[in-house]
């Protein structure tokens, strides 16, 4: 007798081999050469909590580094690794040569096919739960055993990871000195995988309150958050610019910095304008002319940064060293 799945779950299955295709299609990297490795030495840690995200941890730190030193979170973007966005962003180099640990959280393909960090699913990003408290433990374990700063702590994220550095800010702004969300996504946009790419393609709508609500409302507590910059390629095809603008009235809402305060800078490779008053934490927006979905870096004839990863653009302006500059590490 040949066993048949009732209709309902039959439907179901169709529904996920469909979205599956579908994200398939929306984050599938250009066709180049394969990326090339980091020559960083990464160390793996196997046990730094409950790490009920089920995630993979990965640091690198500089031989000489001093107690007190700054920690750096980089969370990739899907189809990345931390091997691939470090060897063509080059953040290990800047890490030796400024003196800061560099903290890599990877997602397994066990947790999401495309190895993205899954900012979509509430269980994955609600406070002290799923990938969200991983990352967590892992930032207090390598604070800890490296006897990082903790009130040096700075988190960047592409993508997926943007999205989930987003998240991580929403709930545990303490825990940061500054963040960078690059062709990130908004808190709280999305609530499955269907809704995700939907805001990703057209933009994503913004709750009645407005989106800074969907930061505030995760805790009754008057909270300051960190200064913020978001990031974005005026040539997205994968995340719709409107995010970008979606994530900084969101901040601004969240931070209660007044958006009429603004200074717009015209720079060659796009436009930078900031906002805050004076001895306010500043929220940045930098928007990158001609620029696709990905992570720019400066490249030159004396560097390969951006080669062999194609998430990781060749831009006119260099995210790391402004992070850098941001940050003052």
């Amino acid at each position: 007798m040949m066993f048949r799945f009732p209709k309902s779950l039959s439907k179901v299955l169709r529904t996920q081999r469909k979205l599956s295709k579908l994200f398939e299609v929306k984050v599938q990297a250009p066709r180049r050469k394969a990326a090339r490795t980091t020559d960083a030495i990464f160390e793996t840690t196997s046990k730094f909590g409950s790490n009920p995200g089920r995630l993979l941890m990965k640091s690198f730190v500089p031989q000489d580094l001093l107690p007190k030193s700054p920690l750096v979170v980089v969370l990739h973007g899907c189809r990345q690794t931390p091997e691939s966005f470090d060897a063509a962003s080059g953040i290990t180099r800047l890490a030796k040569a400024r003196g800061f640990a560099v903290l890599f959280p990877q997602q397994t393909a066990s947790n999401n096919p495309h190895r993205c960090f899954n900012w979509f699913r509430p269980s994955a990003v609600a406070r002290d739960r799923g990938e969200l408290l991983s990352i967590k433990q892992m930032i207090a374990h390598a604070c800890s055993k490296h006897r990082c700063n903790r009130s040096r702590v700075f988190i960047v994220g592409l993508s997926a990871g943007g999205a989930m550095a987003a998240a991580l800010v929403a709930n545990y702004p303490d825990t940061f000195a500054g963040a960078a969300f690059v062709a990130g996504m908004p808190v709280g946009s999305a609530r499955d995988a269907l809704s995700a790419l939907g805001a990703m393609n057209r933009g994503a709508t913004a709750p009645s309150s407005g989106w800074g609500s969907n930061v505030t409302g995760l805790s009754d507590l008057k909270r300051s958050y960190p200064p913020i910059s978001v990031w974005q390629g005026t040539l997205d095809t994968v995340v719709n610019p409107k995010n970008a603008d979606a994530m900084l009235e969101q901040w601004l809402q969240a931070s209660n910095v007044d958006p009429l305060i603004q200074r717009t800078e015209t720079k060659s490779w796009g436009m930078r304008r900031t906002w805050g008053a004076k001895g306010r934490n500043p929220v940045v927006s930098y928007s990158i002319n001609g620029m696709g979905h990905g992570f720019p870096v400066k490249r030159t004839s004396k560097n390969s940064l951006g080669a062999g990863d194609p998430y990781v653009l060749a831009a006119g302006v260099s995210a790391p060293l402004e992070l850098m500059h941001l940050w003052g590490i």
